[in-house]
Formats: C-alpha cells, structure tokens, sequence
C-alpha cells in the first residue's frame, strides 16, 4: 500500500522534546514502514523519521502554532505532492476541509484534540468525504450524531524504552505546565503519600511560563524537585527509576502518551478517572484510577504491582506494531468504500 501522512508545520517529526501529534505520527511511519508499505511523509523540513519525507517545505515554525496561514500553505502543498498515494491519512485539522484534494484518493483523518461542541461542526463536514479516528472511547462519546469510522489507541516505539528498576524513591510528573494536566494536584498527592516529587513540564508558551511563576514556583518545597523539560532518554530514564506516574489530570484528556510511556518503563501510573485513562490504566494491575485522596492512598499499594505486567500492557495494547495494524485494517475498508461508491453523474456525459 502507498500511504501519505500529513502533518503540521510547527514541530519536527519526531518532536526533539514535548510534542504529542507528531511523536505519535513518527511511530505509526516507522511501523508503517516496517510492516513492507510505502509512506510518503508530509512535514517540516528539519524532521528526522527515516521515511522518504516531500521535498521542498520549509524547518518547523514553533511560534506559528495554531496560525491558520501557516497550516493551510503547508497542506495545499502536501496535497499537491501526494497525488500518487493509495490512501492520505492527514493530522491537520485544516487539510480534510481542502477543497482541492486530489481526486480518486481516499482520506483519513485522526481527532488528536479534544471533540468538544465546538470542534463538532468541522468533523461533522469532514465526515462527508473523509473517514474519521478517535484516539479513545472516551473522546468520540463527548459529541453525539458524528460518524467515527474507527477507535484506534495510540502507540509508541518500544525499541527506544528500556524499563527501569523503579528504585528510585521518587514520584514523578511529566507533561505540560498548565492547570489542566493536574500539576498542583500531583504536587497534593505526593505530600500526602510522603514521597518526593520530579518535575519534567514543557514551559514555552507564555501562558505555561505565567502559570509557573505565578502558581508552582512559589508553591514548590523541599518534597518538589523541577527538572525543566527533557528529552525522550532523559524523559525515559526519569519514569523507570520512578515508584509511578502522578497524572491526576483536571480535563478529558482525549488520551494521554505520558500514561503509555510511563507503564513502557514499568512504572505504574496513578491518575484521576478522566478522559481516556481509564482505558490505558487497569486499576489495581496497571496503576490505580481514582480521585486525589485515593490515589494518595494508593501510593502504599504500589509495591504490589508488578514493572514487568506493565510493560506487557503496552506490549499488548499500545505498541506501534498494533496502531500500525489497526490503521492498516481501516486503511483498506476504506480503500475498498471508496472504490465502490457510485460515480457522479457528469462521469456518464459524453
């Protein structure tokens, strides 16, 4: 099969650091790649996946994020190079709404942000012409009367992600320095249990540089250790000599990468029953789900838990090989839809 992936211009693929979207779509290339397919990757210039990449585009612009200027140059140019491909899988949000598609060319897109009342109306359009994915069960059951052509977790590469022995004496948090990924709250949680926290939290933004100056930095202590914002092997190497993951995420987090790379390492995750954690951690096995006064008594409970069933859990459930798998399976129903459907009509005028 010849495969397109589109995916923004802001971060590289993979992201050096923090970036979620394209660390996922590297992972899904690669597998994509292995398993015999040819992929043909749409993205910013300076990006390293080692599949054939569209020549021609510019280096990542971090500081356009979200610019729709940005966005829409970069895919009307994807698009214009992709006209070979079996099938176009975009993670853009602009792109499945471009009216110049190539035609006879089917395309699928992945929700990667939350499907909220708002976003409803895009995907509702979207779906007329293109087959949609949701990253979780949770995610899709936020909007009603949207049709979601499959539920695909997302994966990660287990080559890159020894486990760790977990020895370490700490807790830890990674993720972005903002209320909603629940900082304040892990911070809660470890105090609580006793148990020291690192912090690992990407800060560009000015937002995320005003919510740690103005709210964390001054509340931080002795217990709280913040690290900065670290790379996949330092980000890798913090988790597997962590007791667990603190993720009492505050929003409905469509899924959460952090929770998958967590139990990668076997380090069991403790988060808040939002959004799609419930669907990554099994309570009791894997990590514990509940509200921060459990899960700050739970931290007693982690010993119990056994590193290498965590890891299975991901061997099992959120390997690339699997996501890869399930995308090929969509990839060629809707292939096959798509050359099924009636020709319009001016097809039949002479």
């Amino acid at each position: 099969m010849r495969i397109g992936l589109i995916v923004g211009p802001w971060f590289t693929v993979p992201p050096e650091k923090y970036g979620g979207t394209e660390r996922v779509v590297d992972a899904l290339a690669r597998a994509l790649s292995d398993a015999g397919h040819e992929v043909l990757l749409a993205t910013a210039a300076d990006s390293s996946c080692p599949v054939p990449q569209i020549p021609g585009f510019g280096p990542s612009v971090p500081e356009d994020l979200g610019l729709s200027f940005s966005e829409l140059g970069h895919v009307i140019k994807a698009y214009a190079e992709l006209r070979a491909v079996d099938i176009i899988h975009d993670h853009t949000l602009a792109g499945p709404l471009y009216a110049h598609r190539p035609p006879g060319i089917p395309v699928v897109t992945t929700i990667h942000g939350p499907l909220s009342p708002s976003y409803a109306p895009l995907y509702r359009d979207m779906a007329q012409d293109t087959a949609i994915i949701a990253i979780s069960h949770d995610q899709c059951s936020r909007v009603e009367d949207l049709e979601i052509s499959a539920v695909i977790h997302h994966g990660i590469d287990l080559s890159a992600v020894s486990v760790g022995h977990g020895a370490g004496g700490y807790a830890c948090f990674v993720g972005r320095m903002c209320p909603d990924k629940g900082l304040m709250e892990a911070v809660a949680i470890a105090r609580e249990a006793g148990v020291p926290l690192r912090i690992a939290a990407k800060m560009h933004a000015p937002d995320e540089q005003g919510y740690f100056h103005d709210v964390v930095q001054p509340s931080l202590g002795s217990n709280e250790e913040f690290v900065g914002e670290l790379s996949d092997p330092e980000k890798y190497a913090l988790m597997g000599n962590a007791m667990a993951l603190l993720n009492p995420i505050q929003w409905h987090e469509p899924f959460g990468l952090v929770m998958i790379e967590a139990l990668a390492t076997g380090t069991p995750v403790l988060a808040t029953p939002k959004g799609a954690a419930p669907e990554i951690v099994r309570h009791g096995v894997t990590g514990f789900v509940g509200a921060a006064k459990e899960l700050a008594d739970s931290v007693a409970r982690i010993p119990d838990l056994s590193r290498e069933v965590c890891r299975r859990s991901v061997e099992e459930s959120f390997s690339a090989q699997r996501m890869a798998a399930d995308h090929l399976d969509l990839y060629a129903k809707v292939i096959e839809r798509f050359q099924a459907r009636p020709l319009p009509e001016e097809a039949f005028r002479p």
